[in-house]
């Protein structure tokens, strides 16, 4: 049996991928799941999977998951310390999808370890990628990508060397709000915004989506996944997504990896890797779909993608300040406290006045995430005072 832990199991990456493996219960031993604050789905997950222990990431709400899982003999644990302990233990595969720069410490943590991690918690590459590769490197584990993009790349990937890549190519679904004028994005509600049209996801990373800011980060994973230098990776919208990623070749062959919208193909494809499982994914009808459309990134009214690349540019601290001041100007927006395009602004702002060295440890990055953070909380009381 493999033996799997879930970082983020009552998130949709996490509910996705215990729907996997409740489909073929004889081949998993659930070590770990882990939670923010939803004890009562954690706890309910926890027994019927009969998982080792359950991490509920906030202090405050041990009593209540212990209370939950009283008789169960289930280990109940709770705070920052307790996801890092859980993501030491012997698993073979570990699932990283806590959201935000939570997912820092049990990530890295699940790294050193070794073994396989998936990673879906993309702030995580994003804000440390120098120092998870060289962890991933050093106790030998294998780095696997669960986002959509970064998977199909892997899969493109998986007969030839990244010497023999002219082009990696990113594709976009262009979000929501992919046909709008900048002025017509102006009054967007979250509402509309968490809204895309393809993906089913949480509300951050929806927004992201809105925002094109998902694209910018996933550009700034795939410099660190597949170093073949940003000039050679490209972003590609195509509305339908159902192109998740293409991979040319110096011979320009170019491989894509197509598949319906669900992020249980690509889990799978992580959950069983090396090897293939069944999914319950609907197959891809390209006679019903009927076409394929593709057009190029408009930076002027998604400007999150030039500000992404340019921090991939400058890397050291860049990523991370970025990642921070657009976590917090998301929730902001979620908030109902600033408008659609401030969001970039925000982050834009911040990266002009704040720079920082480059980290050397997890904690350089956690420091350079707070002041980040501090920052775009400035920026926003001079917005909207």
């Amino acid at each position: 049996m493999k033996r799997v832990s879930i970082f983020g199991a009552t998130g949709s990456v996490g509910l996705s991928t215990l729907d996997l493996v409740r489909r073929d219960p004889q081949s998993y031993r659930v070590v770990a799941l882990t939670a923010n604050s939803d004890v009562d789905s954690l706890a309910a997950q926890a027994r019927e999977t009969g998982a080792q222990v359950a991490v509920i990431a906030q202090d405050r709400l041990y009593g209540a998951l212990r209370d939950a899982l009283a008789g169960s003999g289930i280990e109940a644990a709770a705070g920052e310390q307790a996801l890092v302990e859980a993501a030491g233990l012997d698993a073979d595969w570990t699932m990283a999808a806590i959201v935000g720069c939570a997912g820092l410490k049990p990530t890295m943590a699940a790294l050193k370890r070794g073994g396989a991690v998936a990673l879906a918690n993309k702030e995580s590459l994003v804000s440390a990628g120098g120092l998870m590769m060289q962890a991933a490197t050093a106790s030998s584990a294998t780095l696997l990508p669960v986002d959509s993009e970064h998977n199909a790349i892997f899969q493109c990937l998986a007969s030839y060397g990244l010497e023999d890549v002219a082009r990696i190519i990113l594709t976009a679904s262009g979000g929501p709000f992919r046909t709008r004028s900048r002025a017509e994005m102006a009054d967007i509600t979250p509402a509309q915004a968490v809204a895309h049209p393809n993906w089913s996801m949480g509300a951050k990373i929806s927004v992201d989506s809105a925002t094109m800011m998902n694209k910018g980060l996933e550009l700034i994973e795939a410099a660190y996944l597949f170093p073949v230098g940003l000039d050679r990776i490209e972003i590609l919208v195509h509305p339908q997504s159902v192109i998740h990623s293409m991979v040319e070749y110096r011979d320009r062959s170019t491989l894509a990896q197509l598949g319906s919208p669900d992020m249980r193909i690509p889990i799978a494809h992580a959950l069983a890797w090396p090897e293939r499982i069944a999914t319950p994914c609907q197959p891809l009808d390209l006679v019903k779909i009927g076409r394929l459309d593709f057009e190029a990134p408009d930076e002027q009214r998604f400007p999150a993608l030039r500000l992404a690349r340019d921090a991939a540019a400058e890397s050291g601290a860049a990523p991370a300040i970025l990642n921070a001041a657009n976590e917090v100007a998301v929730a902001a927006f979620l908030a109902g406290r600033i408008g659609f395009l401030d969001i970039a602004m925000i982050v834009e702002d911040v990266l002009q006045r704040y720079s920082a060295p480059p980290p050397s440890s997890i904690d350089d990055v956690l420091a350079a995430d707070a002041q980040a953070r501090a920052q775009a909380g400035q920026v926003m009381e001079r917005l909207t005072a």
